[in-house]
């Protein structure tokens, strides 16, 4: 079994963190123990991330050692559950000034750009989480040969609609921000609109492909 530690974090969560390395089946499990928290009497909120879950508590004066506990124990016990999946699509453009570092990953990985966006759109990801910014998909699924380090130097203002890949992960910026991830290409499709219920376009569990569109390197 994945070894995992809990902690304490500020005055009112515990956290639940797995080792290396994150995996689908692992993810499953976080997405079962989240499930089986939500409704507890000491557990007010339930936030599930990339190999850990942060748990905050009703009444942390009296029960934060012990969440500590039945957390690790609970993990023990954990199944996985398998989320409803959607089949997304997101057309992308891949390269130019819409994905400026496509050629710093194609140097990385020993690719051509070509080869890098043919390998980044044959994938089927799994959204494993929504974090960083609202509706800010973390993928798993990545090409080994495109794990990239994220940039030296982070951006001070990353286009909404980028396509970007940070290490072993791959995602796409909703909204305009800061950001260190490598910029291989672009999407007008609108991740989150807070008119729309749930304003987030993907959940986790969803299957995304990206798909190369005419005007970037295909």
């Amino acid at each position: 079994m994945q070894r995992a530690r809990c902690y304490l974090l500020g005055e009112r969560a515990v956290v639940l963190e797995l080792e290396p390395p994150v995996s689908l089946g692992s993810q499953q499990r976080i997405w079962g123990l989240s499930a089986r928290l939500k409704g507890r009497p000491e557990v007010i909120e339930v936030v599930p991330g990339m190999n850990n879950i942060t748990v905050m508590l009703s009444e942390p004066q009296s029960t934060a050692l012990d969440a500590i506990e039945w957390l690790q124990l609970w993990w023990e016990k954990s199944e996985a559950l398998e989320l409803e999946t959607r089949e997304v699509e997101i057309p992308v453009i891949y390269g130019g000034t819409a994905g400026p570092d496509l050629e710093e990953v194609a140097r990385h990985s020993g690719l051509t750009p070509q080869q890098v966006v043919a390998a980044h759109a044959a994938a089927a990801y799994v959204v494993y989480f929504i974090g960083f910014q609202p509706g800010f998909p973390y993928l798993g699924g990545l090409d080994e040969r495109l794990h990239t380090p994220r940039r030296a130097e982070p951006r001070v203002a990353v286009p909404a609609g980028s396509v970007g890949i940070g290490g072993s992960q791959t995602g796409v910026y909703p909204f305009t921000a800061p950001g260190g991830w490598q910029l291989i290409g672009r999407t007008d499709l609108n991740l989150f609109d807070p008119q729309h219920e749930p304003p987030a376009f993907l959940r986790p569990g969803d299957s995304v492909r990206f798909v190369p569109q005419k005007g970037g390197i295909c």
